[in-house]
């Protein structure tokens, strides 16, 4: 993972209509927080947002891709993590509507309850 200061001052400006953002890095990377808890990951230019099961469909037919990695034996892993939908890259109305249901997820998750299907 790769984290670039001046993209994490993009997807500052970009999802301003959340508040105020924390982003702290980790293992290469960095982790986008609202209101102390993680909604996304930032990692060589991409921005990933926590969806889980709950998003995942949605994400899925906006066109993202789930966050995968190799392990040592040769399998492929995935998270709970997908991309920001390409057309909400130049959106940021678009964008703040995806972190939002994101963060939404993210803190059910951190509350321990199950994220809804919507």
């Amino acid at each position: 993972m790769a984290y670039d200061a001046d993209f994490g001052e993009w997807v500052r400006e970009h999802f301003h209509a959340l508040g105020r953002l924390e982003i702290k890095r980790m293992f290469g990377g960095a982790g986008v927080y609202a209101s102390g808890v993680m909604f996304a990951l930032l990692d060589d230019g991409i921005v990933w947002l926590k969806g889980y099961e709950a998003l995942g469909e949605a994400f899925v037919e906006a066109g993202s891709r789930q966050f995968t990695y190799p392990t040592k034996d040769g399998r492929t892993m995935s998270m709970g993590y997908w991309t920001l939908p390409e057309t909400a890259l130049d959106d940021p109305d678009e964008a703040v509507a995806w972190a939002r249901r994101s963060l939404e997820v993210a803190v059910k998750k951190a509350a321990g309850k199950k994220p809804s299907k919507r």
